[in-house]
């Protein structure tokens, strides 16, 4: 069995794989990709994909599957299927790409349904989740409905160990009437925060925004098992890395206590690498500690500008999370002196402490550019979706800091999101937000 821990104690830096490992055979992961005569996604020989779903086709609900599918998590269901629970980052001006159709003509569909902001019945929110039920024996999806409506730009998020997850606003905007897109946008509720679906659940759930949680522009979050600490990424080019105390271990509804990361003994330090007279270098462990902070559900969107000046770390757009067997990694998509991303890993200590340490910062000769979602494999790698302007793919990075080409996008700049595999892990499941498609991946993974 791969200890999976071994990766952040061992991984340094993401520089050692050079951008043409794209087209060349390796010894690494799974061997050369192959050019799909579909023109979808390129994968290793062995390997399938399936649609699992496909942006504006009807659902069983009667509303359409968004676009922009994000973060997704995928959880163990009834009679052996796998539940994917999926973000759209959809904005209210993007009807086109929601679940009522461009004329919303299938509003009336989700009448007795929850729609956290209907927008005056003009301008709905068009972001939520779908939820998808998978049956990997026949490859084949066995329901599909929304399950969060009238939200917008849910971006990433995160799963819950007790089996909900947590959908995301990347957003900060309230009440009133706008002018956005060519259109006149009517909004009823604020935006900017967490919300809880249950992933069993087979309806659209009451949305209840997480207000405790914090109101600003959300990425993704992560449950620290042992503990019930809830870690929040926000994606600003000056964002913080928060974690979420709750008052009741497993009840975020509750009410808790919302922290941002300090470098201990360097108050307001800016981890980006921007800077060359302030580094940190990959590899090492640094002490970290937790500051307070006040007013988190405020009406000006500045709680990354006030946790800064109160001695918080900065970070260049934090993007994916994920737990990884005792420790938390976490991805800068522009972070480094390149600005082309780093991953870090953050290690819980107990009370107001614990270690930070960056464990890869690319530069123009690394496979993986602009790092976002990301997952730890069943073989115990990271995998990491790009975000690039012009190309993007499923980069790999073992252990020892060797990257290799996992799946590649060569059709379409989309990028990739939402990567995770099923409870067995015997299938990856990914999305390729522009083109509006969700995949089912299968092969020879390796699980142990």
């Amino acid at each position: 069995m791969v200890n999976r821990r071994r990766f952040v104690q061992t991984v340094i830096a993401a520089t050692a794989a050079p951008v043409a490992a794209r087209s060349m055979p390796g010894a690494t992961g799974f061997g050369r990709l192959r050019a799909d005569p579909r023109r979808i996604l390129d994968l290793p020989a062995g390997f399938r994909y399936d649609i699992v779903a496909r942006a504006g086709e009807p659902m069983d609900d009667g509303l359409l599957v968004p676009g922009k599918a994000d973060g997704m998590a995928a959880f163990a269901g009834p009679d052996g299927n796998v539940v994917l629970v999926c973000n759209h980052e959809n904005a209210p001006a993007s009807a086109g790409n929601g679940p009522f159709g461009a004329d919303l003509e299938r509003l009336g569909a989700a009448a007795d349904a929850y729609i956290y902001d209907a927008g005056g019945g003009t301008t709905p929110g068009n972001g939520g989740t779908s939820t998808i039920v998978y049956d990997p024996r026949r490859r084949q999806r066995v329901r599909q409905h929304m399950s969060l409506l009238g939200t917008e730009l849910n971006c990433a998020g995160g799963a819950t160990p007790w089996g909900s997850w947590l959908s995301c606003e990347e957003c900060f905007s309230g009440p009133g009437t706008s002018f956005e897109s060519g259109r006149v946008l009517v909004r009823e509720q604020r935006h900017g925060y967490v919300f809880e679906v249950p992933s069993a659940a087979s309806t659209a759930v009451e949305p209840l925004p997480l207000k405790a949680m914090g109101r600003f522009e959300h990425e993704a979050a992560a449950v620290d098992p042992a503990t019930g600490i809830v870690y929040l990424t926000e994606d600003r080019h000056r964002s913080l890395f928060y974690r979420f105390v709750p008052a009741t271990r497993g009840r975020l509804a509750a009410g808790g206590s919302l922290q941002a990361l300090a470098m201990a003994g360097r108050p307001s330090f800016d981890t980006r690498n921007w800077d060359a007279a302030a580094r940190l270098e990959p590899g090492e462990w640094h002490a970290v500690t937790w500051i307070d902070l006040q007013d988190v559900d405020g009406d000006d969107n500045d709680l990354r500008l006030r946790g800064h000046a109160a001695g918080a770390a900065r970070f260049a757009r934090g993007e994916g999370l994920c737990p990884a067997d005792g420790e938390l990694v976490f991805t800068c998509t522009i972070g480094g002196a390149a600005r082309l991303g780093q991953v870090f890993a953050y290690r819980p200590g107990r009370g107001s402490g614990g270690h930070l340490k960056l464990l890869a910062e690319s530069n123009e000769d690394s496979l993986l550019r602009h790092a976002d979602n990301l997952t730890l494999s069943p073989w115990g790698d990271l995998v990491i979706c790009e975000d690039t302007a012009d190309h993007c793919g499923l980069v790999g990075i073992a252990p020892d800091g060797r990257q290799y080409p996992l799946a590649d996008n060569a059709y379409t700049a989309s990028e990739l999101a939402g990567i995770c595999f099923s409870p067995r892990g015997d299938v990856m499941f990914v999305n390729i937000q522009d083109d509006g498609l969700t995949l089912a991946i299968t092969g020879p993974w390796r699980t142990v």
